[in-house]
């Protein structure tokens, strides 16, 4: 992931899948699980409007709308019409706005950004995301070989993922420069402080699976996914064990299983209380 970053990534045959990830990131985060995901599907994961190596929206202000919007005409450019929609974090919120537009086959959300119960819990995401930014900017130049250390390693990614350990460190170096090419960051931010995912006032034309990971830190459920029992009628809502909020490298095969048992049609597993 060297010098600059390549915009999407396309490979495998089959029904159409597009996985979006989150804030700030890049399609590489999906790398875990494209192996499982390919060999079922025509996978497209691209880099997000105003992200690092991503296209520009070409506007003075980024919104989520806007997000939307850029990731629609990627998809036309891509001959996508509707697709299997998977999406983590700010990924998932978008997933689902594109199911409210019909471009979706089926959806799972990983951990979806978007919603909150109070509004100190807006407030702490968002502070919480440029706060981690600033340091992540702060300190890439200076801890070089610390990352070499699975514990270390660990310990500095414990806020998003349960295994930060599984994650190599030249990914980790890379995932810390990233955020110096999201062109959007503020707009998007303020984007989201103005205002979340507004609900559907009815189920989507599809199949819709809303997963939360257990152990996860930066939008825990109860705070941020209770919500989204109300603002998605219809949606499964399901507990995926032993990971954090960016499931991908903690436990592909379990989030590839997540993401397939729905595109292949398999049958609903039971409701889970994920508090």
């Amino acid at each position: 992931m060297n010098g600059a970053p390549s915009p999407h990534h396309r490979s495998g045959e089959g029904e159409p899948l597009v996985c979006l990830h989150g804030f700030t990131g890049t399609w590489h985060v999906w790398d875990p699980v494209l192996p499982a995901l390919t060999a079922a599907h025509d996978v497209y994961a691209p880099t997000l409007p105003d992200h690092h190596g991503g296209p520009p929206i070409g506007r003075a202000n980024t919104t989520v709308a806007e997000l939307t919007d850029g990731v629609e005409r990627m998809l036309d450019a891509q001959g996508i019409e509707a697709a299997h929609l998977v999406g983590n974090s700010l990924g998932g919120w978008l997933a689902l706005e594109l199911g409210r537009r019909g471009r979706a086959l089926s959806v799972v959300a990983l951990s979806p950004a978007g919603a909150w119960t109070e509004e100190e819990d807006l407030h702490r995401v968002v502070h919480l995301i440029r706060e981690a930014t600033r340091q992540g900017i702060r300190l890439g130049p200076y801890i070089g070989w610390t990352l070499n250390s699975g514990a270390l390693r660990k310990a500095f990614l414990r806020p998003m993922m349960e295994h930060g350990e599984r994650m190599p460190a030249a990914t980790i170096r890379q995932m810390m420069a990233d955020p110096k090419g999201c062109i959007g960051f503020d707009e998007i931010l303020q984007s989201i402080h103005e205002g979340g995912f507004q609900g559907l006032d009815e189920p989507l034309d599809c199949r819709v699976r809303i997963a939360w990971g257990d152990c996860d830190r930066t939008i825990p459920f109860d705070r941020y996914g209770e919500p989204y029992r109300t603002l998605v009628p219809g949606a499964e809502f399901i507990v995926m064990e032993g990971v954090g909020h960016v499931p991908m490298f903690d436990d592909p095969a379990l989030v590839a299983r997540t993401i397939l048992r729905v595109t292949a049609g398999l049958e609903l597993a039971p409701l889970l209380d994920v508090a």
